[in-house]
């Protein structure tokens, strides 16, 4: 969903004047039952072992009571301006934060809205256009809470790809190791790179493996790549060894013309291994 003015927001969900006014024109019989009607919700959904599993104490218990008091009261009272909308993008980006999944935000949405209409019944207030408002304004409410929820989870997916895409080991003291698999990239390269030459500064390296094995497909513009991540280790002072290079590689760097003069290679982990431990002064003794 795109970010749009509260405005707009109305609009692109045909929440009008008189829709708001709807709603505002039950909130004296409806606000002052609130608290009762959320004690009712927290008693139902606790009783739900995958929902009780996610709160540790009373006290927190409490203060979510008190939060949701001041949700459903903004709700109530339908001033649907900027921060109303960032209000509920909040609760979104925090529901993510916790890893609250998404199934009982959905559970807690029909369980309230089962609540609600069974109090506009009891106060004889229900009607085909109080329902019509409280379905309109609560679509915008769940859209914009699930939008923040789903866009800080891809943040955090995306994260997690990029520490996977990188994952730099330090196998000995002054050698770091990382295996490359899959696809390279422009952007892959430049990750690749800011995590590299970070290592390399933060554990003091002398000696980089970089085992292509895994690499998916080897052209100029991998070969490139590889250069500029050589190149700039070497500036840091660490020596980098290009590992994995199978036959079919060989060849086709060979038949691309690629130049890999520059880097030193290898075809095994064993003899970069040797390499390294030769270049930090280490000697394998065996007992």
């Amino acid at each position: 969903m795109q970010t749009f003015t509260a405005e707009a927001y109305k609009l692109h969900f045909y929440i009008s004047q008189e829709t708001l006014e709807q709603i505002r024109s039950v909130s004296p019989q409806i606000s002052p039952q609130l608290p009762q009607l959320i004690d009712t919700f927290y008693e139902r959904m606790l009783s739900h072992r995958k929902f009780a599993a996610y709160y540790e104490s009373e006290a927190q218990i409490e203060r979510l009571k008190s939060l949701h008091l001041g949700y459903w009261q903004s709700f109530w009272a339908a001033e649907v301006d900027d921060r109303y909308i960032q209000d509920r993008k909040r609760i979104g980006e925090v529901h993510a934060r916790v890893g609250l999944p998404m199934d009982l935000y959905y559970d807690g949405i029909i369980l309230f809205s089962h609540l609600f209409k069974a109090l506009f019944r009891q106060e004889k207030i229900a009607s085909f256009d109080l329902l019509s408002a409280y379905d309109e304004l609560l679509n915008l409410d769940t859209a914009l809470v699930v939008d923040r929820y789903n866009s800080i989870s891809n943040e955090v997916l995306e994260l997690q790809n990029a520490s996977l895409s990188t994952p730099v080991a330090q196998i000995w003291e002054e050698i770091l190791f990382l295996p490359i698999v899959g696809i390279m990239d422009s952007k892959r390269s430049k990750d690749i790179m800011e995590t590299v030459l970070g290592q390399i500064a933060e554990k003091q390296a002398k000696v980089f493996i970089l085992d292509i094995s895994g690499v998916a497909i080897m052209d100029t513009a991998v070969a490139n790549h590889l250069l500029k991540i050589s190149k700039a280790s070497r500036l840091m002072g660490c020596r980098c060894i290009l590992s994995g290079i199978s036959p079919a590689v060989a060849q086709t760097i060979v038949e691309l013309g690629i130049q890999l003069d520059e880097i030193e290679t290898s075809g095994s982990m064993k003899e970069a291994l040797t390499s390294a431990f030769e270049i930090s002064g280490l000697h394998i003794t065996a007992y």
